[in-house]
This record gives C-alpha cells, structure tokens and sequence, in this order.
C-alpha cells in the first residue's frame, strides 16, 4: 500500500545520512549513473562510486564492491543492472547499510519484494535527483509529480 507521509519521512531519513556510496556508476561520462553522481557531489553530497572495474570515476577513488566501502558509508544508491540489485543489496546488509535508494531502472519486483523482508530504510519508484536540491528538469518533474500526487510531499 502507498502511503506518502511514511515514503516522505524515509526520504528524509535518506537524505540526512550524511555519506554515500553509489552502486553501479559508470565509467563512460556520458551515461546517466556518472552524470548522476558528478551532479549529486557538484551540489554537496558526500558521495563515491562503486565499480568493480574502475579505478577512479570522475577523479574520486572508486570502491570495488560494497564490501569494500568505509564503515562512515551510511546509505546507498543504485544504478546498477536490475539482475545485479538484489545480490548488491543483500551485501550492502552484511556490510550494515541499511538505507537503500533503488533508481528506477535498477529496481525489480523480486528486489523490492526481498528488501520489504528485511529491515531496511528502503526507497525505490523516486528519483533522487528530485530530492537532493532539484533543479532544472529535475525541478520540473518534482513538481508536476507534487501537483498529480505521485510525490511525497
């Protein structure tokens, strides 16, 4: 059942973490998950990348595997493949994250009916980029979602 005020308040309690970690971030600069973190950190997020296969995205030390982040990493964001997300998931648990924020395109019915089992702050259908000082087209969608009631207010 959708419930706004609890979707708003687990929102809130995301964004007041203070550092993250971002699964799934690209290493080619023109694909949205790297565009998506190099903008996220340009308005002052505390934020890194993981991928397995870099070394460093956008000049920021980039972490293999979940496992491997600072136990200061306190919430994560996905945009890695939908069949990756539930195994990524379930190691960021072991490693004691327990605030997921499944972007769209990374999230599937059998990941979030898995997370709703677990105890975890979990966000998904929400784009962060609408949350973390929106502006520009992001700006625009926040608002025409908040007018059609498909936004947390």
């Amino acid at each position: 059942i959708f419930n706004i005020e609890k979707e708003m308040k687990d929102v809130n309690r995301f964004l007041s973490l203070g550092a993250y970690a971002i699964a799934g971030v690209s290493r080619d600069p023109k694909k949205f998950g790297q565009a998506m973190f190099r903008d996220l950190r340009k308005k002052g997020m505390d934020v890194v990348p993981v991928n397995p296969a870099a070394e460093t995205i956008d000049g920021v030390k980039c972490y293999r595997s979940v496992s491997d982040l600072p136990a200061g990493i306190r919430g994560l964001i996905f945009m890695t493949p939908k069949e990756e997300t539930l195994a990524v998931a379930k190691e960021a648990i072991a490693h004691g994250i327990k605030d997921l924020w499944i972007q769209q395109g990374a999230e599937s019915k059998e990941t979030i009916a898995a997370m709703e089992n677990e105890d975890v702050n979990l966000i998904h259908h929400q784009c962060i980029m609408m949350f973390w000082k929106p502006d520009g087209i992001h700006s625009f969608h926040r608002f025409l979602k908040k007018i059609f009631g498909g936004l947390p207010a």
